[in-house]
């Protein structure tokens, strides 16, 4: 069982480690890379897409679809939780604090998938790729910043947590949205009858933990055979998980949070990244229009979004710029906004998923968009004035 931290504990814990999952994604992508460029490649690929003898759900008859379909949804629970976390206790529960990475988030979405637009504006088979480069991977941003040390303020570091977050529920709907192929009716229904029984568990003040996640295993099967995708049950379940603190400052919610964090950050994300990062650099052509507009999408869409959503904001009264925050460091944080890569594999898996060798070059793209951005944000935030010592 988890131990009982309550919100301020949690808070600690998840600051202690968040930065060591990115440091663990980065190791887990490039040994994915490397083996999909050596002599082991084959049985690499055949590892995670043979089928599996045995499945005791039919649909997931591989250890790919195992992690993307299974997973990954607890994946998208922990996300699920730190989004409803944020809006009721943290740095979105207050309308003027959010009202600044809500419209960052925004435009660091639409900017990236209007650059990718324009690139393969010509390839309407390439169209459903659009959502790809409007992700944030924020296990590897903080994997970038915590390499950089002390330099970059504490206001921009929870800044650009922040936008991630709304990042995240933007991808999401996205997710559910358009990535939805056709609907199985009667899935839908049960799925959206288990999802009221936990609102209304919530709404009658039930806190048992265990009944929460027995239905909401109930409700992952049910979006599986639905027609949406099955992560976004994850995120369905987190939302009824009650978050009210007792006496002793601790909800369901914190203890689920923090009993999953970890198993998250070092177990499912590199697993998935494992899966999913290992492209042929010599399959693709990165000046190739997919590869390309993922790239730009996430390089210059991102940086160019978010920045100038900062900087107009401050300029017309709207909200101020994070404390403490120079040019550089606005520019070096939206910059590492541009690393995609988790989420934007995923969509791009979503959005290709009957087109294989669409998915490797959209890997290219993510790869390659994501490493430039990475590595230009930490040298802007490398030359970026350190913090003064009061």
């Amino acid at each position: 069982m988890a131990r009982n931290l309550g919100f301020g504990g949690l808070r600690s814990a998840v600051a202690a480690s968040e930065a060591a999952p990115g440091l663990v994604l980065m190791a887990c992508a490039a040994l994915a890379l490397a083996l999909a460029n050596s002599p082991l490649a084959h049985a690499w690929h055949a590892l995670f897409l043979a089928p599996l003898p045995w499945s005791p759900v039919p649909e997931l008859d591989t250890i790919h679809a195992w992690i993307n379909d299974g997973a990954m949804a607890v994946f998208f629970l922990v996300v699920g939780l730190e989004i409803k976390r944020e809006f009721v206790m943290g740095a979105l529960a207050d309308s003027a604090r959010r009202r600044l990475p809500v419209i960052a988030a925004l435009a660091g979405m639409a900017v990236p998938a209007l650059v990718f637009r324009i690139v393969t504006n010509e390839h309407s088979d390439l169209a459903r790729g659009w959502a790809i480069p409007a992700a944030t991977d924020i296990a590897f941003a903080l994997g970038v910043l915590a390499l950089l040390g002390p330099r970059v303020p504490p206001a921009v570091r929870l800044f650009l947590l922040t936008v991630a977050v709304v990042d995240d529920i933007g991808a999401i709907a996205v997710i559910a949205v358009f990535y939805t192929a056709t609907l199985a009716t009667g899935w839908l229904l049960l799925a959206i009858a288990l999802f009221g029984a936990m609102a209304a568990l919530n709404r009658f003040g039930v806190r048992r933990l265990p009944l929460y996640l027995v239905l909401a295993a109930a409700l992952w099967l049910a979006v599986l055979h639905s027609g949406i995708h099955a992560t976004v049950a994850g995120v369905l379940a987190a939302f009824t998980i009650p978050v009210r603190l007792d006496s002793r400052g601790d909800s369901p919610l914190l203890r689920l949070e923090h009993a999953l964090v970890g198993i998250s950050g070092f177990l499912i994300v590199p697993l998935f990244g494992l899966a999913n990062a290992g492209v042929a650099l010599g399959a693709g052509n990165l000046l190739d229009p997919l590869p390309l507009g993922i790239a730009l999408g996430l390089i210059l869409g991102k940086q160019v979004g978010i920045l100038l959503a900062v900087l107009g904001c401050e300029r017309l009264g709207i909200a101020p710029r994070p404390a403490g925050a120079s040019l550089l460091h606005l520019w070096g944080m939206a910059l590492l906004c541009g690393i995609g890569f988790t989420m934007s594999l995923f969509i791009g898996a979503l959005a290709f998923a009957q087109a294989p060798v669409l998915i490797e070059e959209a890997k290219l793209g993510v790869l390659a968009g994501s490493l430039v951005s990475a590595l230009a944000g930490a040298v802007l935030l490398r030359m970026a004035p350190g913090i003064r010592a009061d």
